[in-house]
């Protein structure tokens, strides 16, 4: 009778330290990958921001998913309200440039100033975008 329940006692031991052992490893490849779904996120966006004044302002800021390839003045007509003419953002979120004041819509890119247009440039992964109303100098 003792064998018997040692045998008993042994093929339940070791039935539960299986069950134990199994459990685990699902658990680390659901958390691999989201850990690798989190760095393909980081890397397939880009940062905006909307600012007045150089920063003094956030009107809002916004991390949008993008395709390879994506420009721009495109992915802010998809994500904010803008109105642009030749390429130019002319208002962000219902807030106009002011001829008359000598401001306009601006913006970097990763903290340097852009170049050309909006129409013109394409976003790469992990930009830092931030457009800004300021007068010109």
């Amino acid at each position: 009778m003792k064998k018997f329940l040692f045998n008993l006692f042994s093929v339940l031991l070791f039935a539960v330290l299986l069950t134990g052992c199994g459990g685990q490893e699902p658990n680390n490849n659901e958390q691999s990958e989201t850990e690798q779904t989190g760095e393909t996120e980081n890397q397939e966006s880009v940062m905006v921001t909307i600012s007045e004044n150089q920063g003094e302002k956030v009107i809002a800021e916004k991390e949008i998913a993008i395709e390879e390839g994506a420009i721009l003045l495109e992915v802010m007509k998809e994500n904010f309200e803008i109105e642009e003419s030749d390429g130019f953002i002319t208002s962000i979120e219902g807030v106009s440039q002011n001829e008359d004041e000598g401001k306009y819509w601006m913006y970097t890119i990763n903290g340097e100033m852009a170049e050309v247009g909006a129409n013109e440039y394409e976003l790469t992964p992990g930009d830092e975008v931030t457009f800004d109303l300021q007068a010109m100098e």
